[in-house]
């Protein structure tokens, strides 16, 4: 099998918080004002703040401008969806709760504190770090890169599952693409009750979209060397039958 496990790292908790930022269509506040939801309207800076660009009738606008004791304060809230339909789409949340400053034509937001939930419990972000990080290379590109591979590529996406130890497949009843980021490729392994997680680490990171293409390539040439996973041909042979 190689060296396919010898880079197993993951993406730090303020660059998964950036990556959410960048790639995140939509996001709600919660202001003195009420609730809003809003399509669209974010952008990022380098230093971390949130440039929202609203329109004039939207109440944290207003609540911005007319705040009698200066800045009012706000909580943001990200979701991270999985451009792959699949079970428990939201792959994880980002709240940030901070203040905002009319400037020019937008809102600055300022976050005082960011928590990032996953599926495996909630995180505090550290602000500078948060603050210094980039977004994964891969983030805007995840989306169509992700779609694609289930779209026009199942039969890679089910050789891949030969890298997945037999037991992660147990019941499996469909496996999709989930997340890819620059160190590897997560696949999310559905039963008929339940649903599970696999990542597969890629034997380098990859810093853009071709380097990504070879560390998928070295994936797939490790997987044709491998076994297919008894649990899948046991699937296979009962749908057909």
């Amino acid at each position: 099998m190689g060296d396919r496990h010898s880079w197993t790292a993951a993406p730090a908790t303020a660059q998964r918080a950036r990556s959410v930022l960048a790639a995140a269509w939509s996001c709600a506040v919660t202001a003195e004002g009420g609730r809003e939801e809003f399509i669209g309207v974010h952008t990022v800076a380098r230093d971390g703040r949130v440039l929202l660009h609203l329109p004039d009738d939207s109440v944290l606008t207003t609540a911005a401008i007319c705040a009698p004791r200066g800045e009012p304060s706000a909580v943001l809230e990200f979701a991270d969806v999985a451009p792959v339909p699949v079970r428990s789409r939201i792959r994880s949340r980002l709240w940030m709760a901070g203040w905002f400053a009319p400037e020019d034509d937008h809102l600055t937001f300022r976050p005082t504190r960011a928590v990032l939930r996953e599926p495996g419990g909630a995180v505090v972000v550290d602000l500078d770090e948060y603050a210094a990080a980039e977004p994964d290379p891969l983030a805007l590109a995840e989306a169509q890169l992700l779609t694609h591979l289930a779209d026009s590529h199942p039969d890679a996406v089910e050789r891949l599952t030969r890298l997945v130890e037999p037991d992660c497949l147990h019941g499996a009843v469909r496996v999709q693409p989930l997340a890819v980021d620059r160190h590897g490729l997560t696949l999310r392994v559905e039963r008929v009750r339940g649903h599970g997680d696999v990542r597969l680490p890629f034997h380098r990171p990859a810093d853009d979209v071709g380097q990504l293409t070879e560390r998928m390539h070295v994936l797939l040439t490790q997987a044709s060397g491998a076994n297919c996973p008894r649990a899948l041909q046991r699937q296979r042979t009962e749908s057909e039958g």
